[in-house]
């Protein structure tokens, strides 16, 4: 696999679990305070991970662009 194919993946699988995990909560069985309060805390911690994620491709994207490799 090449990089753009890896990448290509994994934000499939990236955007995968944060739909079923947003349908996953929607459907639980709890009053909508707590679901929306769920929904803060798993968007806040996607958005952090998401954050980290893009440091990341962004120096593997610079070293290669750079020839380091």
């Amino acid at each position: 696999m090449n990089r753009d194919t890896t990448s290509g993946f994994f934000s499939g699988l990236l955007m995968g679990a944060i739909v079923g995990a947003a349908i996953a909560l929607l459907y639980a069985p709890q009053p909508g305070t707590e679901t929306r309060r769920m929904v803060k805390e798993k968007a806040l911690e996607v958005k952090e991970k998401a954050a980290k994620a893009a440091s990341k491709i962004k120096e593997s994207v610079g070293s290669v662009i750079k020839g380091e490799e």
